[in-house]
């Protein structure tokens, strides 16, 4: 449980919920793995098109090295202990060039959420990251020039701060959000 706190009757699993990047480097068994990839799944998405994909290695696996290696070295620094890595990647076309998915992102985003909830219900920790060599990952990963590298995620149960670099240990804390009152406005635009 965190001390985060909101105005309204929110459930506590969204204030519940953060990101930690010290991972305690257990295995996650495949099952467990397939509960988080089927809640994304569920996602909303324009035209019920359900652009995501989602590519991932185990810890220790034949992909692990890899996909590590695909994140900038601060990331590999502290992900290198998470249990899964993942890659989203979403369609950014509907099966076709002259069919733009202008809502690509924001659909596989939706999904990332629902991952992100559904892990932390099952006991797990997500950190969502845009630290990635990106042109690297896509050739690596084999992703078509009509799919974009959104970001990666690494997926484990917190461990000890004190397995961070000293830098990060006093971050290593639930975040604040800005108040509602600076991010949701009725009518036009307010910088």
């Amino acid at each position: 449980m965190t001390n985060r706190t909101t105005d309204t009757a929110l459930d506590r699993l969204f204030l519940d919920r953060w990101s930690p990047r010290a991972f305690d480097g257990s295995a996650m068994p495949q099952a467990d793995l397939d509960l988080i990839l089927d809640a994304a799944r569920w996602a909303p998405s324009a035209f019920n098109y359900q652009p995501w994909r989602f590519l991932y290695a185990h810890r220790g696996d034949a992909n692990w090295a890899r996909f590590l290696d695909l994140l900038i070295p601060f990331n590999q620094g502290w992900a290198k202990d998470a249990s899964v890595l993942i890659f989203v990647v979403s369609a950014t076309t509907m099966g076709a060039p002259d069919k733009p998915l202008h809502s690509h992102s924001f659909d596989a985003g939706a999904a990332w959420a629902q991952l992100a909830l559904q892990a932390h219900i099952a006991g797990y920790a997500t950190h969502g990251m845009s630290g990635v060599d990106f042109p690297r990952a896509q050739t690596e990963l084999g992703v078509p020039d009509d799919f974009r590298i959104e970001a990666a995620i690494a997926v484990g149960k917190i461990g000890d701060p004190a397995t961070l670099p000293e830098g990060l240990r006093q971050r290593e804390v639930p975040s604040d959000r800005k108040p509602l009152a600076d991010v949701a406005f009725a009518g036009n635009f307010v910088a």
